[in-house]
Protein backbone atom coordinates (compact mmCIF):
# COMPACT_ATOMS: atom_id res chain seq x y z
CA UNK A 1 0.00 0.00 0.00
CA UNK A 2 3.30 2.49 0.90
CA UNK A 3 4.33 1.62 -2.50
CA UNK A 4 1.46 2.58 -4.18
CA UNK A 5 1.18 5.51 -2.96
CA UNK A 6 4.70 7.16 -3.61
CA UNK A 7 3.91 8.00 -7.24
CA UNK A 8 0.97 9.79 -6.31
CA UNK A 9 2.95 11.88 -3.58
CA UNK A 10 5.54 12.32 -6.28
CA UNK A 11 3.06 13.91 -8.95
CA UNK A 12 1.57 16.61 -6.16
CA UNK A 13 5.06 17.60 -5.64
CA UNK A 14 5.73 18.08 -9.02
CA UNK A 15 2.89 19.97 -9.32
CA UNK A 16 3.07 23.72 -9.35
CA UNK A 17 1.83 25.35 -6.33
CA UNK A 18 -0.57 28.13 -6.37
CA UNK A 19 1.30 31.26 -4.65
CA UNK A 20 -1.04 33.23 -2.12
CA UNK A 21 -1.77 37.07 -3.41
CA UNK A 22 0.27 39.87 -1.93
CA UNK A 23 -1.41 42.64 -0.42
CA UNK A 24 -1.28 44.53 -3.68
CA UNK A 25 -2.50 42.24 -6.19
CA UNK A 26 -5.46 42.12 -3.54
CA UNK A 27 -5.72 45.82 -3.30
CA UNK A 28 -5.42 45.63 -6.92
CA UNK A 29 -8.57 43.14 -7.58
CA UNK A 30 -10.81 44.82 -5.22
CA UNK A 31 -9.91 48.23 -7.29
CA UNK A 32 -11.00 46.06 -10.28
CA UNK A 33 -14.43 45.03 -8.71
CA UNK A 34 -15.37 48.25 -7.43
CA UNK A 35 -14.83 50.16 -10.82
CA UNK A 36 -17.04 47.08 -12.39
CA UNK A 37 -19.52 47.45 -10.07
CA UNK A 38 -21.67 50.37 -11.47
CA UNK A 39 -21.86 48.83 -14.99
CA UNK A 40 -22.55 44.92 -13.26
CA UNK A 41 -25.78 46.75 -11.48
CA UNK A 42 -26.64 48.32 -14.65
CA UNK A 43 -26.16 45.42 -16.59
CA UNK A 44 -28.55 43.68 -13.56
CA UNK A 45 -31.29 46.79 -14.34
CA UNK A 46 -31.58 46.62 -18.22
CA UNK A 47 -31.31 42.97 -18.08
CA UNK A 48 -32.23 41.28 -15.12
CA UNK A 49 -35.47 43.07 -13.68
CA UNK A 50 -36.41 42.63 -17.15
CA UNK A 51 -36.42 38.53 -17.58
CA UNK A 52 -37.40 38.63 -13.50
CA UNK A 53 -40.55 40.51 -14.23
CA UNK A 54 -41.62 38.09 -17.75
CA UNK A 55 -41.09 35.35 -15.72
CA UNK A 56 -43.47 36.65 -13.11
CA UNK A 57 -46.21 37.74 -15.86
CA UNK A 58 -45.99 34.25 -17.58
CA UNK A 59 -46.98 32.89 -14.47
CA UNK A 60 -50.77 35.12 -13.94
CA UNK A 61 -53.61 35.23 -16.56
CA UNK A 62 -52.84 38.67 -17.71
CA UNK A 63 -54.86 39.70 -20.84
CA UNK A 64 -55.40 43.68 -20.89
CA UNK A 65 -58.74 43.45 -22.73
CA UNK A 66 -59.74 41.64 -19.84
CA UNK A 67 -58.28 43.17 -16.40
CA UNK A 68 -60.75 41.75 -13.68
CA UNK A 69 -59.53 38.06 -14.73
CA UNK A 70 -56.32 38.24 -13.60
CA UNK A 71 -54.92 35.52 -11.28
CA UNK A 72 -52.04 33.46 -10.55
CA UNK A 73 -52.19 29.84 -12.82
CA UNK A 74 -48.54 29.04 -12.24
CA UNK A 75 -47.29 27.16 -15.38
CA UNK A 76 -50.50 26.61 -16.90
CA UNK A 77 -49.29 29.50 -19.69
CA UNK A 78 -45.95 27.76 -20.42
CA UNK A 79 -48.41 23.73 -20.37
CA UNK A 80 -50.70 25.84 -23.14
CA UNK A 81 -47.38 27.20 -25.51
CA UNK A 82 -45.78 23.48 -25.11
CA UNK A 83 -48.94 22.00 -26.05
CA UNK A 84 -49.80 24.42 -28.59
CA UNK A 85 -48.70 22.49 -32.44
CA UNK A 86 -48.44 26.87 -33.58
CA UNK A 87 -45.57 26.43 -31.07
CA UNK A 88 -43.48 23.45 -32.71
CA UNK A 89 -44.41 25.00 -36.18
CA UNK A 90 -42.70 28.23 -35.17
CA UNK A 91 -39.94 26.50 -33.28
CA UNK A 92 -39.52 24.58 -36.75
CA UNK A 93 -39.58 27.87 -38.56
CA UNK A 94 -37.31 29.66 -37.05
CA UNK A 95 -34.60 26.54 -36.95
CA UNK A 96 -34.70 26.27 -40.35
CA UNK A 97 -33.91 29.54 -41.53
CA UNK A 98 -31.32 29.96 -38.57
CA UNK A 99 -29.21 26.53 -39.47
CA UNK A 100 -29.83 27.14 -43.01
CA UNK A 101 -28.89 31.11 -42.71
CA UNK A 102 -25.77 30.72 -40.65
CA UNK A 103 -24.20 27.66 -42.66
CA UNK A 104 -24.27 29.76 -45.61
CA UNK A 105 -23.23 32.95 -44.50
CA UNK A 106 -20.38 30.93 -42.54
CA UNK A 107 -19.45 29.68 -45.65
CA UNK A 108 -19.47 33.14 -47.33
CA UNK A 109 -17.88 35.11 -44.60
CA UNK A 110 -14.86 32.54 -44.21
CA UNK A 111 -14.47 33.20 -48.78
CA UNK A 112 -14.92 36.79 -48.05
CA UNK A 113 -12.28 36.84 -45.03
CA UNK A 114 -9.51 34.97 -47.06
CA UNK A 115 -10.13 37.45 -49.96
CA UNK A 116 -10.09 40.57 -47.50
CA UNK A 117 -7.20 38.93 -45.85
CA UNK A 118 -4.82 38.09 -49.00
CA UNK A 119 -5.57 40.77 -50.95
CA UNK A 120 -2.76 42.28 -52.47
CA UNK A 121 -3.81 45.48 -53.25
CA UNK A 122 -6.96 47.62 -53.13
CA UNK A 123 -7.73 46.09 -49.37
CA UNK A 124 -8.95 49.24 -48.02
CA UNK A 125 -11.64 49.53 -50.47
CA UNK A 126 -12.54 45.58 -50.61
CA UNK A 127 -13.12 45.76 -46.94
CA UNK A 128 -15.55 49.14 -46.83
CA UNK A 129 -17.31 47.75 -49.41
CA UNK A 130 -17.74 44.39 -48.43
CA UNK A 131 -19.15 46.01 -45.04
CA UNK A 132 -21.87 48.12 -46.54
CA UNK A 133 -24.24 45.90 -46.45
CA UNK A 134 -23.93 45.48 -42.60
CA UNK A 135 -24.09 49.19 -41.76
CA UNK A 136 -28.15 49.27 -43.56
CA UNK A 137 -30.50 48.70 -41.09
CA UNK A 138 -32.48 45.36 -40.87
CA UNK A 139 -35.70 47.30 -41.51
CA UNK A 140 -34.67 49.25 -44.50
CA UNK A 141 -32.77 46.20 -45.78
CA UNK A 142 -35.77 43.91 -45.42
CA UNK A 143 -38.29 46.50 -47.38
CA UNK A 144 -35.47 46.86 -50.33
CA UNK A 145 -35.38 43.02 -50.70
CA UNK A 146 -39.35 43.11 -50.47
CA UNK A 147 -39.65 45.59 -53.07
CA UNK A 148 -37.64 43.72 -55.45
CA UNK A 149 -39.43 40.55 -55.32
CA UNK A 150 -42.87 42.09 -55.31
CA UNK A 151 -44.79 40.79 -58.90
CA UNK A 152 -45.45 44.64 -59.56
CA UNK A 153 -42.81 47.16 -57.96
CA UNK A 154 -39.81 44.47 -58.53
CA UNK A 155 -37.25 43.80 -60.89
CA UNK A 156 -36.64 40.05 -59.92
CA UNK A 157 -40.12 38.91 -61.98
CA UNK A 158 -38.48 40.92 -64.85
CA UNK A 159 -35.57 38.71 -65.13
CA UNK A 160 -35.36 35.59 -68.27
CA UNK A 161 -35.30 32.78 -65.95
CA UNK A 162 -38.27 34.30 -63.62
CA UNK A 163 -41.79 33.83 -64.43
CA UNK A 164 -43.54 37.33 -64.39
CA UNK A 165 -46.38 36.71 -62.43
CA UNK A 166 -44.36 35.20 -59.51
CA UNK A 167 -45.42 35.49 -56.15
CA UNK A 168 -42.57 35.05 -53.91
CA UNK A 169 -44.65 35.81 -50.55
CA UNK A 170 -47.82 33.98 -51.87
CA UNK A 171 -46.11 30.57 -50.97
CA UNK A 172 -43.86 29.32 -47.73
CA UNK A 173 -40.81 28.17 -49.59
CA UNK A 174 -40.52 30.87 -51.96
CA UNK A 175 -41.38 33.68 -49.14
CA UNK A 176 -38.40 31.42 -46.73
CA UNK A 177 -36.29 32.03 -49.59
CA UNK A 178 -36.69 35.89 -49.99
CA UNK A 179 -36.15 36.18 -45.80
CA UNK A 180 -33.00 33.61 -45.88
CA UNK A 181 -31.23 35.30 -49.05
CA UNK A 182 -31.80 38.81 -47.31
CA UNK A 183 -30.73 37.71 -44.44
CA UNK A 184 -27.19 36.35 -45.78
CA UNK A 185 -26.82 39.40 -47.52
CA UNK A 186 -27.09 41.55 -44.70
CA UNK A 187 -25.28 39.82 -42.17
CA UNK A 188 -22.62 37.79 -43.83
CA UNK A 189 -20.26 40.81 -43.27
CA UNK A 190 -20.17 40.59 -39.72
CA UNK A 191 -19.20 36.99 -39.73
CA UNK A 192 -16.83 37.90 -42.33
CA UNK A 193 -15.41 40.60 -39.50
CA UNK A 194 -15.17 38.33 -36.86
CA UNK A 195 -13.04 35.66 -38.83
CA UNK A 196 -11.25 37.89 -40.81
CA UNK A 197 -9.93 39.02 -36.82
CA UNK A 198 -9.15 35.59 -35.91
CA UNK A 199 -6.88 35.49 -39.12
CA UNK A 200 -4.87 37.97 -38.51
CA UNK A 201 -3.68 36.16 -35.51
CA UNK A 202 -2.05 33.32 -37.16
CA UNK A 203 1.28 33.55 -37.87
CA UNK A 204 2.53 33.42 -41.54
CA UNK A 205 5.05 31.51 -40.37
CA UNK A 206 3.08 28.44 -39.57
CA UNK A 207 2.24 28.34 -43.54
CA UNK A 208 5.12 29.06 -44.77
CA UNK A 209 6.82 25.88 -42.65
CA UNK A 210 3.67 23.62 -43.87
CA UNK A 211 4.69 24.76 -47.57
CA UNK A 212 8.48 23.59 -46.77
CA UNK A 213 7.26 20.35 -45.58
CA UNK A 214 4.90 19.83 -48.88
CA UNK A 215 1.50 21.21 -47.77
CA UNK A 216 -0.85 21.76 -50.37
CA UNK A 217 -3.50 25.10 -49.62
CA UNK A 218 -6.52 22.78 -49.04
CA UNK A 219 -4.24 20.94 -46.35
CA UNK A 220 -2.99 23.87 -45.13
CA UNK A 221 -6.49 25.43 -44.30
CA UNK A 222 -7.96 22.66 -42.61
CA UNK A 223 -4.87 21.97 -40.27
CA UNK A 224 -3.56 25.06 -39.36
CA UNK A 225 -6.25 27.93 -40.78
CA UNK A 226 -9.26 26.27 -39.04
CA UNK A 227 -8.00 24.59 -35.74
CA UNK A 228 -6.13 28.00 -35.11
CA UNK A 229 -9.59 30.15 -35.63
CA UNK A 230 -11.71 28.31 -33.60
CA UNK A 231 -11.97 30.73 -31.05
CA UNK A 232 -12.92 33.37 -33.77
CA UNK A 233 -15.20 30.87 -35.30
CA UNK A 234 -16.83 30.34 -31.84
CA UNK A 235 -17.51 33.65 -31.34
CA UNK A 236 -18.85 34.19 -35.20
CA UNK A 237 -21.57 31.32 -35.05
CA UNK A 238 -22.36 32.00 -31.32
CA UNK A 239 -23.66 35.71 -31.87
CA UNK A 240 -25.04 34.87 -35.43
CA UNK A 241 -26.80 31.79 -34.44
CA UNK A 242 -28.10 33.63 -31.11
CA UNK A 243 -29.16 36.66 -33.52
CA UNK A 244 -31.04 34.62 -36.49
CA UNK A 245 -32.75 32.49 -33.44
CA UNK A 246 -34.63 35.69 -32.65
CA UNK A 247 -35.32 36.73 -36.33
CA UNK A 248 -37.80 38.73 -36.45
CA UNK A 249 -37.94 42.33 -38.28
CA UNK A 250 -37.39 40.40 -41.53
CA UNK A 251 -40.31 38.22 -41.54
CA UNK A 252 -42.30 40.92 -39.77
CA UNK A 253 -42.11 43.24 -42.99
CA UNK A 254 -42.18 40.81 -45.66
CA UNK A 255 -44.80 38.15 -44.90
CA UNK A 256 -45.91 39.40 -40.94
CA UNK A 257 -45.89 35.37 -40.44
CA UNK A 258 -48.56 34.42 -43.49
CA UNK A 259 -48.29 31.17 -45.42
CA UNK A 260 -46.35 29.57 -42.52
CA UNK A 261 -43.71 31.52 -42.07
CA UNK A 262 -43.82 32.69 -38.53
CA UNK A 263 -41.23 32.65 -35.84
CA UNK A 264 -41.02 32.41 -32.10
CA UNK A 265 -40.60 36.01 -32.28
CA UNK A 266 -43.09 36.88 -34.25
CA UNK A 267 -45.60 34.11 -32.24
CA UNK A 268 -44.30 36.25 -28.68
CA UNK A 269 -45.00 39.76 -31.09
CA UNK A 270 -48.74 38.94 -31.61
CA UNK A 271 -49.43 37.78 -28.23
CA UNK A 272 -48.06 40.51 -26.52
CA UNK A 273 -48.75 43.33 -28.94
CA UNK A 274 -51.55 42.45 -31.14
CA UNK A 275 -53.46 40.68 -28.74
CA UNK A 276 -52.57 41.84 -25.35
CA UNK A 277 -52.27 38.54 -23.56
CA UNK A 278 -49.07 39.41 -21.31
CA UNK A 279 -49.51 36.01 -19.36
CA UNK A 280 -49.27 33.92 -22.80
CA UNK A 281 -47.16 36.57 -24.33
CA UNK A 282 -44.64 36.54 -21.38
CA UNK A 283 -44.08 32.18 -21.20
CA UNK A 284 -43.44 32.77 -25.05
CA UNK A 285 -41.05 35.42 -24.35
CA UNK A 286 -39.56 32.94 -21.39
CA UNK A 287 -39.34 29.88 -23.68
CA UNK A 288 -37.12 32.21 -26.54
CA UNK A 289 -34.71 33.15 -23.83
CA UNK A 290 -34.71 29.73 -22.19
CA UNK A 291 -33.88 28.36 -25.69
CA UNK A 292 -31.23 31.01 -26.35
CA UNK A 293 -29.47 30.59 -23.56
CA UNK A 294 -29.35 26.70 -24.35
CA UNK A 295 -27.77 27.30 -27.57
CA UNK A 296 -25.31 29.36 -26.18
CA UNK A 297 -24.24 26.55 -23.96
CA UNK A 298 -24.18 23.88 -26.47
CA UNK A 299 -22.13 26.48 -28.55
CA UNK A 300 -19.51 26.97 -25.47
CA UNK A 301 -19.52 23.28 -24.24
CA UNK A 302 -19.00 22.12 -28.06
CA UNK A 303 -15.84 24.92 -29.18
CA UNK A 304 -14.72 25.01 -25.41
CA UNK A 305 -12.77 21.09 -25.23
CA UNK A 306 -10.87 22.39 -28.58
CA UNK A 307 -10.03 25.86 -28.42
CA UNK A 308 -6.49 26.44 -28.45
CA UNK A 309 -4.67 27.15 -24.87
CA UNK A 310 -7.77 25.38 -22.66
CA UNK A 311 -6.16 23.80 -20.03
CA UNK A 312 -6.83 19.95 -21.25
CA UNK A 313 -5.89 18.11 -17.93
Amino acid sequence: MEAASVPARAGEENEPKKRPLSERARSERRLGWLLCAPAVLAMLLVTAYPIIYAFVLSLQRLDLRFPDEREFVGLSNYVDVLTSSLWWTDVANTLGVTLVSVTIEFVLGMAIALLMHRAIFGRGVVRTSVLIPYGIVTVVAAFTWQFAFQPDTGFVNQLPFVADDMNWFGDRFSAFFVIILAEVWKTTPFIALLLLAGLTTIDDGLYEAAKVDGANAVQRFFRITLPLMKPAILVALLFRTLDAFRVFDSIFVMTRGSVDTESVSILGYNQLIARLNLGLGSAVSVLIFLAVLMIAILFVKGFGTSVPGKDQR
